[in-house]
């Protein structure tokens, strides 16, 4: 029996999490008596406990369920790296000599053994991740996932495959992240690397660093596998793929991914035309609702894991096509004929540009109002003159705070580093409050976008409420 799976309690620290709350999900789904603990109640937890995981939010040894402090060679407990170093329940079951695994190392031990579909890179996994799992899904390929974010089509950060005699041969779909080298806890068949931008420098230090853990993973395909990487990628990267693992390079042309490119691409509203070559195939008109030269580029890597897999390209076209994309991934909140509130989970710089650039290509004329939030200190303070420049393509910028996450504060960082060198005719420090207020009375923007990982996006549900009143237009 799978070693992680043999548990019949497992406990979860910091259950709230995109990626442990799939795990939470997936032990629930297979039988096991799932709880845990997180520190706020948010909508992902609320609908874990409607699921029938019980969760408490205070850090308190006496919360922990009494089935788990009083079986404790029964009990797995899961641990996320944002849990701080002095948590107490943590401390406690140290002590008492639980079994305590990183969310990486379950994954690891969950995927051992089966075909494995991973995706990697700074940013733009989560969405490519989506991407293949919808496509296999929606093609009829029996295969399970676990994503970093809710999946529109899926409703859902989990994918369990069909039950039958061939579950355990269904190809899993892993969002393989590289905070604190998580992902090379596995041995994937297939790998996407989507980035190796620099990011996480206080778990590596330096760039190089951050791409040599890149270069681990892509080691640990399987013989005979395929890496299917970006054409921004570093280099090294392709070169430190197994003799035998098929290399296939993608980009938006043939320049770039001479292996794998996109041709003919046009923008019809928020539709991307294009068509995908391949030496496998050529599909042609390819429609995709998701808008974003990047998400072009996600796209060609996620179909082109589909075609590997036997997915027929007519079929194809047809699960290109209803491809939704996931919750906070360039979110339309509100459409209206003359105005536009988008959500978007971007926090890196590039990932800011590839953003802003999108909608400014999307509405050319609009006036843009970006509304970010920082995540983390250390990321602010590494990438404050990046933050500066992408979020300058706005017309208008307001800042929040920054998101401490699982960061204490940093002397001489906050978000007035970035503020600076802002350039945008318009910017100001704000409170969430602030915001609200402004946008009931605030007429000087028609695109409104709020940016950023932290808790900003309990802010959404507020302002599309003002917004729809306000703009008082009936959704496109």
């Amino acid at each position: 029996m799978n070693p992680v799976a043999s548990f019949p309690y497992v406990y979860f620290l910091g259950v709230g999490g995109i990626g442990m709350s799939a795990l939470a999900r997936w032990f629930a789904a297979n039988g096991h008596q799932v709880s845990g603990y997180d520190k706020t109640s948010t909508p992902l937890t609320q609908a874990l406990e409607a699921e029938g995981i019980a969760i408490h939010y205070d850090d308190a040894v006496t919360s922990i369920p009494a089935v788990v402090r009083e079986n404790r060679e029964q009990t797995l407990v899961v641990l996320t790296p944002a849990i701080p170093k002095n948590h107490q329940e943590w401390a406690w079951l140290q002590a008492e000599g639980y079994d305590i695994r990183k969310r990486s190392q379950v994954l690891g031990v969950l995927t051992q053994g089966r075909r494995t579909i991973a995706v990697a890179g700074t940013h733009g996994k989560t969405t490519t991740s989506s991407m293949v799992a919808h496509l296999l899904h929606h093609s009829g390929v029996n295969c399970a996932a676990f994503l970093g974010g809710i999946s529109v089509n899926l409703g859902s950060n989990l994918l369990l495959p069909t039950p039958g005699p061939d579950a355990d041969k269904a190809p899993v779909v892993v969002e393989a992240d590289e905070y604190d080298r998580s992902f090379l806890t596995l041995r994937p068949t297939m790998a996407i690397v989507t980035s190796t931008d620099a990011d996480h420098l206080d778990i590596y230090g330096d760039k190089e660093a951050l791409v040599e853990s890149f270069r681990q993973f892509v080691r640990q395909i399987e013989p005979g596998g395929t890496l299917i990487i970006n054409h921004t990628a570093d280099e090294s990267v392709a070169a430190a793929a197994p003799a035998g693992v098929t290399v296939v390079r993608y980009g938006l042309s043939a320049s770039q991914g001479p292996e794998l490119y996109a041709a003919n691409i046009t923008a019809q509203g928020h539709q991307f035309h294009f068509d995908l070559h391949s030496a496998q195939a050529v599909v042609s008109e390819l429609e995709l609702a998701v808008p974003g030269y990047h998400n072009v580029e996600n796209m060609l890597a996620a179909a082109y894991v589909a075609l590997l897999l036997g997915v027929e390209p007519a079929i194809l076209q047809e699960a290109v096509a209803a491809y939704r994309g996931v919750k906070r991934r360039f979110e339309f909140v509100v459409t209206t004929k003359q105005n536009i509130y988008v959500d978007d989970y971007a926090h890196h710089p590039r990932e800011i540009e590839a953003f802003l650039r999108s909608l400014r290509a999307l509405y050319p004329q609009k006036r843009l109002r970006v509304i970010f939030q920082p995540h983390l200190f250390s990321r602010t303070r590494d990438f404050a003159a990046g933050f500066a420049e992408s979020l300058s393509i706005a017309d208008e910028v307001r800042l929040l705070d920054i998101y401490p996450a699982r960061e204490l504060p940093i002397d001489g960082v906050s978000s007035e580093i970035i503020f600076h060198d802002i350039t945008s005719p318009s910017k100001l420090l704000q409170t969430k409050e602030e915001v609200v207020r402004d946008a009931q009375t605030d007429t000087s923007f028609d695109v409104l976008a709020t940016v950023g990982a932290g808790d900003i996006d309990q802010l959404v549900p507020r302002l599309k409420n003002i917004l729809q009143n306000r703009w008082n237009g009936p959704e496109a």
